[in-house]
């Protein structure tokens, strides 16, 4: 296997026999509300696990904010005094990488879609 993933262990000491006993890279899963206390990147790695993920927190966090904007919307009738929790355009689009894909984009539809005469 490319990596050992054990599923919902409820302690510490239950993470440490499993990285103990098994050999090989290890996956821990921290997923809030679970089975799993939690622990930080940092003490899953001193358990002996070499990659952890989070594989709801982003979501998680994503519906609170949400819910927090349409609250705000329906309570106040629109959106202007949460700008400042908001990414601005320039610095969404460096988040994603916008202009390296208009970049890609541009560089694909010349290929794709032939010039005309004089171009």
């Amino acid at each position: 296997a490319d990596i050992i993933f054990p599923d919902a262990l409820p302690s510490e000491e239950d993470f440490r026999a499993f990285a103990k006993a098994v050999p090989g890279p290890k996956m821990a899963n921290m997923t809030e509300f679970g089975r799993t206390p939690y622990f930080t990147a940092s003490e899953f790695q001193d358990m002996g696990y070499d990659i952890v993920i989070w594989p709801a927190t982003s979501m998680r966090i994503a519906a609170g904010a949400m819910t927090e904007l349409y609250t705000h919307i329906r309570e106040n009738g629109g959106a202007q005094a949460l700008l400042g929790k908001m990414p601005t355009r320039a610095e969404l689009y460096e988040t994603i990488g916008y202009y390296d894909y208009e970049a890609l984009d541009k560089g694909i539809a010349k290929t794709v879609v032939p010039e005309a005469p004089g171009e």
